[in-house]
């Protein structure tokens, strides 16, 4: 079939809707669908590898370069994660939790219930980190306009602490990578939850612009008030954006537009992060908003529109069908096509009945955010943002040394490893997914790829200034 076409549908022109082309480079670990945070646990690695999966079967792959991410090293982490906790998470497993070594330091990390020890858990947070660097180096070297890691955006985890199924803060592993070449980067997250994380790490500098969309009140992780814009050098350089149940597509837009064109215009990035989790979207396990997979990805669309080098991420999510699809579409939307509406057959397509689609429509519920309320935020937002410097000027001193990425040998991502980890048998034990059978065949029945190139981070890497990161503020 032409990969301008699925199902009949014709694709928008691949220079997209701002009459720009982009060079796409999308980070994928075959193996990432194997992690199993265990029976009942709403966090659901499997997501990825659908989302994958659709990706591959809408011919998207042809659009973009694929790569395999290096696993991220214990150095590499150890740039932003205090040693201990490192050293703790990669020794630590099922079979060692309840040693003497092990136990008493459980309370301490705050692993356990809901970030719990599962079979590999320090590797899926080497591929989940390694795709965000090797994201941030691909942008650092100008070899992509946009980059893709949809099993990064783990936006909860601490310097020294696990928390909302995050380990491995992937999305500031990247920024500091990006911090290298860049002097100013924009951080956007639009999962359901506050981006505590990735704001806490940059909280009082200016080199780092975060700006949260977020459900707040009773609920995870209970942070991003209005009010929170930074501390000391990073003053005004918070933007929290504080929402009730119910969100929809025209009151989201009719907020990020105007403030993200605001933050676009005073900030001046020389980079954008942004998290795409997908707990935000209708019919969430865990979310109470209600967006459409098209009025999410808006927010990607608006922000691709610039122009400025992107990194694009994954996050929370765990309604998994509604989390491919959203992935998938939102892949789209980075290369600049709109796939057709009908899915294509699939491993998974079972998960997608009964209307199997690749929209959903927003549910039928109240949106407990009225108009005053929004402008309210809108106009207090906009006050914050006027109290900025124009672009801040930033002093440079020796800049660090960028991560070299040898040459590989092109991998066939036909031949796959087996999976090692979840064999399947526990999955259907979730409520919410009880209806959807396991796929049907292993991936290695997919599409080819047509490049695929390993990561690896060579150089021993320079230390960031301290004042770049403040992790205990």
């Amino acid at each position: 079939m032409d990969s301008s076409t699925v199902d009949g549908s014709a694709s928008l022109p691949s220079t997209g809707t701002d009459a720009k082309k982009r060079r796409v480079s999308y980070f994928y670990e075959p193996t990432i669908g194997d992690y199993y945070y265990g029976q009942g646990h709403p966090m659901k690695p499997h997501r990825i590898r659908m989302a994958h999966n659709l990706i591959v079967h809408y011919y998207l792959h042809r659009r973009m370069e694929i790569s395999r991410p290096f696993p991220a090293g214990p150095d590499d982490i150890r740039r932003f994660h205090s040693p201990d906790y490192v050293d703790f998470l990669s020794s630590v497993s099922p079979e060692t939790l309840h040693d003497h070594t092990h136990a008493r330091h459980l309370k301490r990390f705050n692993v356990g219930e809901d970030c719990p020890v599962f079979d590999g858990l320090f590797g899926f947070c080497q591929a989940s980190a390694g795709g965000s660097i090797g994201a941030a180096v691909k942008l650092n070297r100008q070899d992509a306009d946009i980059t893709i890691n949809w099993a990064g955006g783990l936006h909860h985890a601490k310097k020294s602490e696990a928390s909302g199924f995050c380990y491995v803060n992937d999305i500031v592993l990247g920024i500091l990578e990006l911090l290298k070449i860049h002097r100013r980067v924009l951080y956007i997250d639009i999962d359901i939850h506050h981006g505590d994380g990735v704001e806490e790490a940059f909280f009082t500098t200016d080199r780092v612009m975060t700006v949260s969309f977020h459900k707040f009140g009773d609920f995870f992780p209970g942070t991003g008030h209005i009010k929170d814009i930074g501390a000391g050098q990073g003053k005004y350089y918070a933007l929290n954006v504080p929402l009730n149940d119910g969100m929809d597509d025209d009151s989201f837009g009719r907020l990020f537009r105007p403030v993200i064109q605001k933050v676009m215009e005073v900030y001046q990035p020389d980079a954008v992060v942004l998290q795409c989790g997908a707990d935000s979207l209708a019919g969430d396990r865990l979310g109470c908003f209600n967006l459409s997979v098209k009025g999410h990805a808006d927010c990607l669309r608006f922000l691709r529109s610039f122009n400025v080098p992107l990194m694009v991420l994954g996050g929370g999510g765990y309604t998994i069908r509604n989390v491919a699809r959203c992935w998938c579409y939102e892949t789209a939307v980075a290369v600049g096509v709109e796939p057709g509406n009908k899915l294509p057959y699939n491993e998974y397509f079972e998960y997608f009945g009964p209307d199997y689609t690749l929209h959903v429509e927003p549910n039928p519920m109240e949106n407990k955010n009225s108009p005053r309320d929004l402008e309210k935020i809108r106009n207090i937002l906009l006050e914050q943002l006027s109290q900025l410097p124009h672009a801040p000027s930033v002093p440079f001193q020796t800049t660090p040394s960028t991560t070299e990425v040898p040459e590989e040998e092109e991998e066939d991502m036909d031949q796959r490893p087996k999976p090692r980890i979840w064999n399947g048998e526990d999955y259907g034990s979730d409520a919410d997914e009880d209806e959807h059978p396991r796929q049907r065949s292993s991936d290695s029945n997919l599409t080819p790829v047509e490049t695929t190139t390993d990561m690896r981070d060579v150089d021993d890497q320079a230390k960031v200034d301290d004042d770049m990161v403040d992790a205990d503020h």
